[in-house]
Formats: C-alpha cells, structure tokens, sequence
C-alpha cells in the first residue's frame, strides 16, 4: 500500500499533539489527506495545532481539538470510540504524550514514580486498549489493513544510563509493549511501530529537572548528537515507517550506531553509560558553582 493510500483519508488521534512530536505528527498526518484529532491536555495549545495546520496552503487533511488526559482510562476511551461512531472506523493512534525527570534517583519521590508511570506506561496502555480492539475488528472485516498503532519510546528506551532512571524504565517498558503486541497484531491486519529517536527539539527538553540536572546537556551528550532533532523531519521518518510496518524507527544515524554497538557489546555500553554518568555530575557540580560565584 502507497503512503498516500494509507494516509489520506484515514481517521487518527495524536495524543500530546499540542507541542513537539504531537504537533508535528499532526502537521504530518494533516499535509498526507488525514483527518486528525488532536488531543492534549492542554486544549488551548491543541487547539492553536489544529487552527495553524487547516490554514497551511494546499492541505487536503483536517483536525479538531480535544481535551484528553492519557491517565484517564474512560476518557482515552471516550475520545476513540467518539472517532469510531463518527468516522466508522480508527485507522492511526499515535501514543505520543509523555513527560520526563531527570536528576539524581534518590530525589524521585513515589509522587515522581507514579507520574510518569501514570502517563508514560499507562497512558500507551490506555490507548492500546481503547483502540486495539477496534482495529482487530477492523482487520476481520476483510480490510486490508486494520489499523495502525504508534507509541512514542526513545533512544532511552532501547538503551540505559543513569539520571533519567524513571524516564528509561517507562521508555523501555513502551518498546517491549510494542515490539511484544506487533508479534500478535500482525496476522490480524494491524501493525505497530515504536518510535525511539534520539533528542528532538521539543519542550520536554527543559522539563523534568530535578536538582542540577541540565536536560539539553544530558541528552545531546548521552546520545551522540550535535544538535536535536526537527520534529518535522522525525514526523516524515515516522509515517514513512508506519508505511513500510516498521517495527521500530531508530534515529538519526548517529542513534542506531549507538544501538547497535550497545546490543554487539552490552558490557561495553554499561561502562560508557557509567563514565557518562559521572563526567555529567562533574558538569553540573561546575555549572552550579559558576552559578554561585555569578549570584
């Protein structure tokens, strides 16, 4: 099946679509013909996404603005079946809202553990289980394709290192549900692709802070990588994978080399992601007492 085919036409939810990868993937989806539910905690940011991407010139797609809080079982639910009743049918769901900490694992409270357990972890699972459903039916009914599922991981999903402990444990818990779910939706028309770049330019960036943690330092460095990711170009990467039913989209280059050395030598990894995590508190211990020499 063409991209064009698949995507123009097709009925979505992007979930965290008010900013970075959301609001790209909304751009991207819109541009390819698709119709686009953008979904947000933040309505007023998801609806300054659905306002911008309708008035691009030459869009043939539409999108629509809606309240959704991914911790919210019902209301993950609510959203898709809303999409089914009108449309008939879900194509897409990008699983796309998270958020992050980073800093010493001492300094997570539960209160931490639980929020990004909340969003990271059960947020996916949410959608999996509002959606999934719907898709396999859709599969049956003779279509050739079901539908098509997109979880957000990361590099930090596929790899570990230290001061994102919280953050790596969602994100790998998020590649193990897709990679797992792919091997049982393939023979019912559904596919399922889990994303992992390396760091985009997105707000989550300067999220999340804990203590002296510095996140544009962490993850530019931690990762191999000059300078973030555009999220548009990751968007395009993306629906280029949903088109090919990729498993799993690694990127940019300089990410799947480091992937790649890390599952050839894991030990190897280990000891890097340790001598990384110690030259990073040695940079914030710097920061911090430049800071306070400059106050």
């Amino acid at each position: 099946m063409a991209p064009d085919d698949r995507f123009a036409g097709s009925q979505a939810v992007v979930t965290g679509g008010g900013s970075g990868i959301g609001a790209a993937l909304v751009r991207a989806l819109v541009d390819a013909g698709a119709h686009v539910v953008v979904a947000d905690l933040d309505e007023v940011a998801a609806q300054r996404v659905a306002d911008e991407v309708v008035r691009r010139a030459g869009v043939t797609g539409t999108a629509r603005a809606v309240r959704l809080d991914v911790t919210d079982a019902a209301a993950v639910q609510a959203a898709v079946d809303e999409v089914v009743s009108r449309a008939g049918r879900i194509d897409l769901l990008f699983n796309n809202a998270g958020i992050t900490f980073g800093g010493e694992t001492e300094d997570l409270t539960l209160a931490h553990w639980d929020a990004i357990i909340d969003v990271n972890i059960r947020g996916v699972v949410h959608g999996v289980a509002a959606a999934y459903p719907h898709m396999v039916r859709q599969g049956a009914g003779g279509a050739a394709w079901g539908g098509h599922i997109v979880n957000t991981a990361s590099m930090g999903g596929l790899m570990a290192a230290g001061l994102i402990t919280s953050y790596v444990t969602t994100k790998h818990a998020v590649v193990g549900l897709s990679l797992a779910l792919r091997t049982e939706a393939a023979a019912k028309g559904v596919g399922v692709t889990a994303l992992c770049p390396a760091a985009v330019e997105t707000p989550i960036l300067e999220k999340g802070h804990l203590g002296r943690f510095h996140g544009r330092d962490y993850y530019l460095k931690g990762q191999g990588v000059r300078r973030p990711l555009d999220p548009d170009v990751l968007a395009a990467e993306a629906l280029a994978a949903v088109a090919a039913d990729r498993p799993l989209l690694v990127t940019p280059r300089p990410a799947r080399v480091a992937w790649r050395v890390g599952r050839a030598a894991p030990a190897f990894a280990n000891r890097a992601a340790t001598r990384f995590v110690a030259k990073q508190r040695r940079l914030q211990a710097r920061r911090a007492r430049k800071q306070g020499a400059a106050a």
